[in-house]
């Protein structure tokens, strides 16, 4: 049971990171799209959702049980984001702006190098981290909102890779091949390497239990 409800928690955060996308493709100005996109990662941190790069920054404090909840989670978000893409395809919203935007989004992803993909991947993993054990350390509500919204924005605005997000768009442009599957696996590789980067930092110098 515990499983089935970490699966559900897993689609309902994979399916507002897609809202999260959606309102970003929605928006010509980039700056500001990049800002609502947010509303998806505070929807996740605020009722506690299993979202992928919410969670593997945790893994140096974790017993070795919590990897099947990774896994769990990975699958989850997946689906969620899935299920998002085929909704607003059967929308009035999914204009032909929307689709030509996400098509390129996912063919610049696609033709980019494993190596590089990599390299931004780690970079968001590690906002991905600040953003989460930011909200789920500090007391006050203002730093909270500005912990999930900021790394949000500079990961959007500086082209770094999130593997949620991605599948989100990957789905909305229909690219489903062997290097979609690839570059899902490089992104996972990175978002994990980023997300537990500060973590074992603290775990090797003993500054948090």
């Amino acid at each position: 049971m515990e499983q089935l409800r970490q699966f559900v928690s897993a689609v309902l955060a994979g399916f507002m990171i897609g809202m999260g996308g959606t309102v970003f493709l929605s928006q010509e100005n980039k700056a500001l799209g990049a800002c609502m996109f947010g509303v998806g990662l505070f929807t996740v941190v605020v009722f506690r959702l299993q979202l992928y790069t919410g969670k593997i920054g945790y893994v140096p404090f974790e017993k070795p049980k919590y990897i099947l909840e990774l896994i769990i989670t990975w699958i989850g978000n997946f689906c969620g984001t899935v299920l998002i893409a085929k909704c607003v395809q059967n929308t009035r919203i999914f204009t032909a702006s929307m689709t030509n935007k996400v098509t390129s989004m996912a063919e610049l992803k696609l033709n980019d190098s494993l190596f590089s993909i990599l390299i931004l991947s780690i970079f968001c993993g590690i906002l991905m981290f600040i953003a989460v054990d930011t909200f789920k350390e500090q007391q006050g509500s203002t730093i909270k909102v500005i912990a999930v919204f900021v790394p949000v924005m500079v990961f959007i605005l500086s082209g770094f890779e999130h593997v949620v997000a991605n599948m989100y768009y990957f789905a909305m442009a229909n690219t489903w091949t062997f290097d979609t599957i690839i570059a899902l696996i490089v992104m996972t590789i990175g978002n994990s390497i980023g997300g537990m980067l500060i973590p074992i930092y603290q775990k090797l110098f003993h500054l948090k239990a």
